[in-house]
């Protein structure tokens, strides 16, 4: 056994993270790509020293990245790991107090969107030898009670280390949750203050290089026959591709199922990229964000065959999109939790094995000839309805000659390359994407839509360009979203790192000012306006100046104000090494074409206003059309899904 290696409780943790490695398929990477951290008087003398260690000694064992805001390295760091497949990652690491806990958010994100991140915030004394601290929360009912706490309810981890002998427990806890596809998440260390910089005698077999397996689990033979005699019996079924397909790296298996089979897929937010947008069975984006294509599939179908999806309310239009009244359910996934969503047969497996297991139990079956070409022309009907929007009849096509929003899309993604990233998280430009992006790679669409956080956009970006040097980044974000959080431009700069921003000016929350409208609330407090005479925040735009404001954090701003200027500017961006801000202002009130779909959200059930009592009308109608989804079992089931109506018509 080796002699002991003596190192404060920050150098060890700092030594062993360089040492992690994850492998999957043979294929080996470290675990963590660097740190992200801002320092304070919590963690500059511990982690902060301990980083300054180890870059002096090997700068490439954890590289450090000075970020501009908590929440923002978060972000980053989460758009890094989902380009990664969930198999690298960074950590991040903050000061005590308000560093801490503006890394809630960011947290929070990460878990949801099962993506992982290490978070390593400060934490007041252990030994409470000067307590009351600066920055400490006094609670009166429990003595080791800090604001950290928090982190909980976020976290798929939590541990505080007290002692330096919990570090090596604790430590290898974190690696399983972040190198597990179904526990991943939010992983998250406290470190006291005193603690970080106490040193101890750690066993040097604590710094052995270790590699987490990233297992791809097996469908048990028993669900997958069942799966199997649904899909054969099954007239009109429906894939739902979501993110565990893209995580799998399934994409290669999913397009051999469906070019055997002839099944059409929906994408989810996550999903998207799973299949290429011209693939003959790709029927694009599905649910409330969806095309009118996927949609009229998914009130039709049969059988709904989820792969690595959680159905969240936007991919099943808040349980409206699939009508057929004798519909079954089959769940792909690694979650247990996600498998048996809707009742259905649960496959409890990796998606890319599930799907070539299904491939060669399925040998011979086919979607029927009419099925196929009501794909086909449903297809063909979105793909006009989306060269319109790109093109429209006269350019410029928004009020006042403002370009639309639909046609900023158009435009970036025709003159971007297929292997770049479109990145977004927030605001109406999500919805406008996941109908009408081209996705052209499997990783060039990358929107964050599980948690849909405001400023995530040039963080995420942020994260994104670090994992894939080779391509070139879109930030294409509104202005609500740029003026949350817009720091991480100074970190591009700061990094050598290249994205392209488009700003798309709209004076306001397009999105929820139309759903406000939708809801008969009148697009109320959703407009950057000046207070009038009257009191209300309905006077004059206000004369805000984004463009200079992205200039005076050291990146170079290109004002546009039609199509011609906006291809220039584009073109100008894809030649350059270094950072642009595209600033171009839209019309907000004209929208995207109609996904024919729906989302909750409660209207007032009363009001003295005719808009909020007509939408309450138009939401009990909706309302009407929900489904629990809580069917028998399979082989009670067998004679409903035989109960279909003929091909083409719509449940």
């Amino acid at each position: 056994m080796s002699a002991p290696v003596r190192l404060t409780v920050a150098q060890a943790l700092v030594l062993f993270l360089s040492r992690q490695y994850s492998e999957r398929d043979g294929v080996r990477q470290r675990l963590f790509a660097g740190c992200f951290g801002i320092f304070g008087h919590g963690n500059v003398a511990g982690v902060g020293q301990a980083l300054l260690q180890a870059e002096l000694t090997d700068p490439d064992a954890l590289p450090y990245v000075l970020g501009r805001n908590e929440q923002a390295m978060v972000h980053s760091a989460v758009g890094f790991a989902r380009m990664k497949d969930r198999l690298q990652t960074y950590a991040v690491t903050s000061s005590v107090g308000p560093g801490a806990t503006n890394m809630v958010t960011g947290a929070a994100l990460a878990t949801i969107n099962r993506l992982p991140v290490l978070l390593l915030p400060s934490d007041t004394f252990a030994d409470r030898a000067a307590s009351p601290l600066l920055q400490e929360l006094e609670a009166p009912q429990a003595g080791d009670l800090s604001v950290n706490d928090c982190f909980r309810p976020v976290s798929r981890y939590f541990d505080r280390i007290w002692r330096p002998e919990q570090l090596p427990a604790a430590l290898l806890s974190a690696m399983r949750v972040l190198t597990d596809p179904v526990e991943t998440g939010a992983v998250t260390l406290c470190l006291p203050q005193d603690v970080q910089a106490q040193a101890h005698e750690w066993p040097a077999e604590l710094f052995a290089e270790r590699t987490w397996h990233v297992a791809r689990p097996l469908p048990e033979a028993g669900p997958l026959q069942q799966a199997v005699e649904l899909i054969r019996k099954a007239e009109r079924p429906l894939v739902v591709a979501g993110g565990g397909v893209i995580y799998s790296g399934a994409t290669d298996a999913l397009a051999r199922f469906v070019e055997a089979t002839g099944i059409p897929v929906g994408q989810s937010q996550a999903g998207k990229g799973s299949l290429l947008y011209d693939h003959p069975q790709c029927v694009g984006a599905i649910g409330s964000t969806g095309t009118t294509a996927a949609n009229a599939i998914a009130r039709e179908a049969d059988l709904v065959i989820g792969i690595g999806t959680r159905y969240s309310d936007f991919t099943t239009a808040s349980r409206t999109a699939f009508q057929h009244p004798g519909v079954r359910f089959v769940n792909i996934n690694v979650a247990a939790i996600d498998s048996v969503k809707h009742s259905g047969v649960s496959v409890v497996a990796d998606a890319r094995e599930a799907l070539d297991a299904l491939g060669r139990e399925l040998s011979g079956y086919r979607v029927a000839a009419e099925y196929a070409d009501r794909i086909a022309r449903l297809a063909a009907d979105w793909e006009a309805a989306v060269e319109a929007t790109y093109r429209p009849a006269t350019p410029n096509a928004g009020a006042g000659g403002l370009l639309t929003q639909g046609e900023v899309i158009g435009m970036v993604n025709e003159l971007s390359d297929p292997r770049d990233v479109v990145v977004c998280a927030a605001g109406s430009m999500p919805g406008d994407l996941h109908k009408l992006w081209r996705t052209r790679d499997p990783k060039g669409y990358h929107v964050e839509y599980g948690y849909s956080c405001m400023g995530y956009e040039v963080a995420g970006g942020l994260g994104v360009k670090l994992a894939c040097p080779d391509r070139d980044v879109f930030v294409l974000v509104g202005d609500g979203s740029y003026l949350m959080m817009a720091t991480e431009l100074v970190t591009a700069v700061q990094e050598g790192l290249k994205i392209i921003c488009v700003l798309v000016q709209n004076h306001g929350f397009a999105s929820i000012g139309s759903l406000s409208e939708s809801l008969g609330s009148q697009r109320f407090g959703t407009r950057y306006r000046q207070r009038s005479a009257s009191g209300r925040l309905d006077g004059e735009l206000l004369p805000v100046d984004l463009a200079a404001n992205a200039a005076s954090l050291g990146v170079d701003v290109v004002r546009v104000g039609s199509a011609d200027e906006l291809a220039a500017a584009i073109k100008t961006a894809k030649q350059a090494e270094h950072s642009i801000v595209i600033h171009v202002e839209t019309d907000p009130l004209v929208s995207a074409p109609d996904s024919e779909s729906w989302w909750d959200v409660p209207v007032s059930e009363t009001s003295t206003l005719e808009s909020t009592q007509q939408a309450r009308r138009v939401y009990e109608q909706h309302k009407a059309t929900q489904r629990s989804f809580l069917a028998p079992d399979v082989q009670a089931s067998a004679d409903p899904i035989h109960q279909r109506q003929p091909a083409g018509e719509t449940a």
